[in-house]
């Protein structure tokens, strides 16, 4: 943290969010959701939680309580936390989803209205105005230069994913600095582990598609334990080996088997626990900024847990289905 801020500066948030965590949507909680004898018994269990009832469980009404609730947290915690900057790592992915879809939205000449997120640091209406008007002049320069070039890639190549990787590099660098401005080690050492995260899946998926090293490249994202030149030059298969002496070894191990063939599920899951073992530690500090970032991790894995739960119980899956896509929780 930085000099001027001490642990006891969040005795009192750290206080707060302890008993904040009695509301989380515990593994019991999430049990009785998948074994509802229905969709509207199994939303009801979200009011122990703290959210308001469903009116009817529709795909938008669901859409509208996570981003609601989203809302309602960083507002809440953005008062109370003495450095915003670790809301900020939270928060950004939102706005770098918001960049993505308005710049696929604008070249295919669609809407974007319905398909951007709230939560981010930045409103999404006023960040789509902006966009449309090209005024980006109240946004930090990093998010700033990330649009104008994903904007002019998208220009030159026709090819989207060509600009989303360029936003992806973006937003873990300024997640990167964030974190090393807010002097946090935690913090840090949580944007690295996602870092490595995004590139393991990065590397699983280009072997299983048969993608060659300049394709791997600028997927890659920088500020990971493992750097994108190690990992570049590493030869095929050798994942296992990389990611060996990290919390990604099981999931690296998972990944190397997939070249084959073979479901990403077990895979995906391996590499969201091993974020959820990490910020777990927050758990034994009893004040300072882990706390608030266990929180805040809590929160977006709980919001996560929902949906999966509540649209696979609309799309009609099985409760067993359902319970593999879920991560382990954070309580």
């Amino acid at each position: 943290m930085p000099k001027s801020l001490k642990d006891t500066d969040y005795l009192s948030i750290s206080t707060r969010v302890r008993a904040m965590e009695s509301k989380l949507l515990t593994r019991e909680r999430r049990s009785r959701m998948v074994e509802a004898r229905s969709d509207e018994e199994a939303a009801k269990v979200l009011t122990e939680c703290g959210y308001d009832e469903l009116s009817s469980l529709t795909p938008a009404h669901l859409d509208g309580m996570l981003s609601q609730a989203r809302e309602a947290v960083y507002q809440d915690l953005g008062t109370a936390v003495p450095d915003g900057r670790l809301l900020d790592v939270f928060r950004m992915k939102y706005d770098y989803h918001n960049a993505k879809t308005l710049l696929k939205a604008t070249a295919m000449g669609v809407d974007a209205a319905r398909l951007l997120s709230g939560g981010g640091r930045y409103r999404a209406e006023k960040l789509a105005e902006d966009f449309r008007r090209e005024e980006l002049r109240d946004y930090t320069p990093a998010f700033r230069e990330a649009i104008t070039r994903a904007r002019e890639v998208l220009g030159a190549t026709g090819d989207p994913q060509q600009a989303d990787f360029l936003l992806d590099k973006a937003y873990f660098e300024e997640m990167r600095a964030s974190a090393a401005q807010s002097g946090s080690a935690f913090l840090q050492g949580y944007v690295k582990l996602m870092a490595d995260v995004a590139n393991l899946r990065s590397a699983v998926r280009a072997a299983r598609m048969g993608k060659g090293p300049d394709f791997l490249a600028k997927a890659l994202v920088p500020g990971g334990n493992v750097a994108e030149s190690t990992i570049l030059s590493a030869k095929s298969g050798d994942l296992t080996g990389l990611f060996r002496r990290g919390r990604l070894g099981e999931a690296a191990a998972a990944g190397a088997a997939l070249s084959g063939g073979g479901s990403f599920t077990a895979f995906e899951r391996l590499c969201d626990n091993a974020l959820n073992d990490y910020v777990l530690q927050a758990k034994r500090v009893p004040f300072g900024e882990q706390p608030v970032l266990g929180y805040l991790f809590a929160r977006e894995a709980e919001l996560t847990a929902i949906r999966t739960i509540l649209s696979g119980r609309m799309a009609g899956l099985s409760a067993e289905t359902i319970r593999e896509r879920l991560r382990d929780p954070y309580v």
